[in-house]
């Protein structure tokens, strides 16, 4: 299952050279301070809960119309600098034929782990075909967005592989250590597998037009940097080096990652995303020169009314001024109880007071 390329530079992409969160990945000087929320589409808006309404969150993913629709609600509703495509991590596997579904209060539920060489090999391989709603749903989305941008994302390797063998999601993530270490071939073997998927995955998204890309390893903070380094860095950098021709940013975030964001700004990527456990003037330092960072308010503390969220924003935006260029985000995905009023504020503050 090898043999994923390199994006070619061809595909036809909008022209943005004005949009705020594209100047601040690029390392350039951006017109104001560029924000936006990871999973700001969906779960805390009440117009997503009614339009998903009857539908599941995987068939919401691959019908481009309602996908589409959910991608623009947060741009209408807070004036986010941009957008991210409404999908899921393991939507590469579901459309290559993986046994998966993502069942409500748990997550992605696998029928098969797949723990063994045997495994391994019958993993199925994603073509580009399987992912056309994904793409379909891009294409629509650049003609809708105007001047905002789009962002396409994929799972990482090592956090699809611990789905897989797991599956479904762990605390301990024990199986995929296990298999780490006491079958290191057939765990390289899994991650080169995967990251073929998602270098298919997120091609046919760059193909379709976005203008950037994020990589999520949502679990590999459960690692320590020596067995992040070894089992989970090569991957990932593969996955990063194949799209180093497609000529749009490339975002790599983690969650619990402070002590890994040395090696994870070596993986090739041009933004690192930070969590709210470390502060973003301690982060530069520890990815070093020629990168971006995105980050870092705490989704929990939207909870804690105006004056706190206020004050941790602005304290965030001065430690962000460390950074090559900084994208204002949440350390993590917005909460499901989250008010949008308060999301709103937070854009409102960023760009309010961000240098002209």
């Amino acid at each position: 299952m090898s043999g994923a390329g390199v994006v070619s530079s061809t595909s036809t992409r909008r022209h943005l050279p004005d949009a705020p969160f594209l100047a601040a990945a690029r390392r350039e000087r951006p017109s104001r301070r560029p924000v936006w929320f990871m999973r700001q589409a969906g779960r805390a808006l009440p117009e997503y809960r009614e339009l998903r309404r009857g539908t599941g969150m995987l068939e919401a993913c691959l019908t481009p119309d309602l996908a589409c629709e959910i991608t623009l609600q947060p741009v209408r509703r807070y004036g986010v600098d941009a957008a991210i495509l409404f999908s899921d991590i393991v939507v590469p596997l579901k459309a290559a034929g993986v046994d998966v579904d993502i069942v409500a209060g748990t997550g992605p539920v696998v029928g098969q782990p797949v723990r063994t060489d045997a495994d391994v090999a019958a993993l199925p391989v994603l073509d580009a075909e399987g992912v056309a709603p994904v793409a379909e749903a891009v294409r629509l989305l650049v003609r809708e967005l105007g001047e905002t941008p789009l962002i396409g994302f994929a799972g990482a390797p090592f956090t699809l592989a611990s789905y897989l063998v797991e599956g479904g999601p762990s605390r301990n993530h024990e199986r995929t250590k296990a298999l780490m270490h006491a079958a290191p071939d057939t765990w390289h073997a899994l991650c080169s597998a995967l990251a073929d998927t998602a270098l298919t995955f997120l091609r046919a998204q760059v193909d379709a037009g976005v203008d950037a890309v994020q990589l999520f390893d949502s679990w590999a903070g459960a690692l320590s940097e020596r067995d992040y380094r070894e089992l989970v860095l090569p991957h990932s950098a593969r996955v990063l080096a194949g799209l180093a021709d497609a000529g749009v940013p490339r975002i790599h975030f983690g969650v619990g990652t402070g002590e890994l964001l040395g090696a994870m700004g070596e993986a090739g990527a041009d933004v690192v995303g930070v969590d709210w456990r470390i502060p973003l003037d301690v982060a530069a330092g520890r990815v070093g020169p020629g990168r971006a960072l995105q980050g870092n308010l705490d989704p929990a503390l939207l909870f804690a009314g105006p004056e706190v969220v206020e004050r941790e924003v602005r304290r965030i935006l001065r430690e962000g001024e460390a950074a090559e260029g900084h994208v204002f985000n949440l350390g993590h995905g917005v909460l499901p109880e989250t008010d949008p009023d308060a999301l709103a504020r937070v854009v409102d503050l960023v760009h309010g007071t961000s240098p002209a």
